[in-house]
């Protein structure tokens, strides 16, 4: 494998892994009976939709069919992405 092919690798990988996070965001907010779209957008206010929510929105299951996503998790995946706004806005959504 050239090095050409191992970084078209990687790149795969970490949109695999992103998408990941997006519906993992996704579930939890259906879980806990909140609109990701809203949530994200006060998260992010200038960036307007965001198409990989979307598309992952139309991957999410009820609430009764998934499992458990804890708060601690969701906030340590966005976090690994850079999505610091995002976790800010999740742990100050658990405040309260």
């Amino acid at each position: 494998m050239n090095r050409k092919e191992i970084d078209e690798r990687v790149i795969q990988q970490y949109i695999k892994d992103e998408e990941t996070m997006i519906f993992i965001f996704a579930q939890w907010c259906i879980n806990n009976d909140l609109d990701p779209e809203l949530l994200y957008e006060k998260a992010y206010p200038h960036q307007g939709r965001n198409p990989k929510l979307k598309k992952a929105l139309e991957q999410t299951i009820s609430k009764k069919e998934s499992e458990s996503i804890s708060d601690a998790a969701l906030i340590e995946v966005l976090s690994v992405f850079g999505n610091d706004d995002l976790a800010f806005t999740v742990a100050e959504y658990l405040n309260g």
